[in-house]
């Protein structure tokens, strides 16, 4: 392998690092104001809080990945973070659907082929 095949495009580390940026932004969010995330959750009721921060926590945890794997340049990871983020998101499709939640739906089909053309784009550079 060139090394010319092994370096990264620096639109792949300017994409990979907004999705870092965007779910670090999403988890702290989630966690310092649920409200304008949750508009449709009792966030009194008993245990919502954990799931609140449950998810904030898997956010911040996808976060940290994408922006571990961007600054390692890593096509391998970075591999690994987008099909953990179209697995995340063909479950939110389908929440979606189960929700009637048109909004959810189209986010998740547009994230799953951005997801999609990065694990294509990335498999590609080996």
């Amino acid at each position: 392998m060139t090394e010319e095949q092994k370096t990264l495009p620096k639109w792949i580390l300017i994409v990979s690092g907004l999705f870092a940026l965007m779910e670090i932004m999403v988890s702290a969010s989630i966690c310092f104001s649920p409200k304008s995330v949750l508009e449709t959750v009792d966030l009194s009721a008993k245990g919502v809080d954990y799931l609140v921060y449950m998810w904030a926590s898997r956010q911040f945890a996808l976060g940290v990945i994408f922006a571990f794997a961007t600054f390692k340049k890593s096509i391998p990871m970075l591999t690994i973070a987008y099909i953990f983020f179209l697995v995340m998101f063909v479950g939110d499709f389908f929440i979606g659907i189960s929700q009637k939640e048109t909004p959810l739906i189209i986010s998740a089909i547009v994230m799953c082929m951005i997801s999609s053309a990065m694990i294509f784009v990335l498999n590609k550079r080996k």
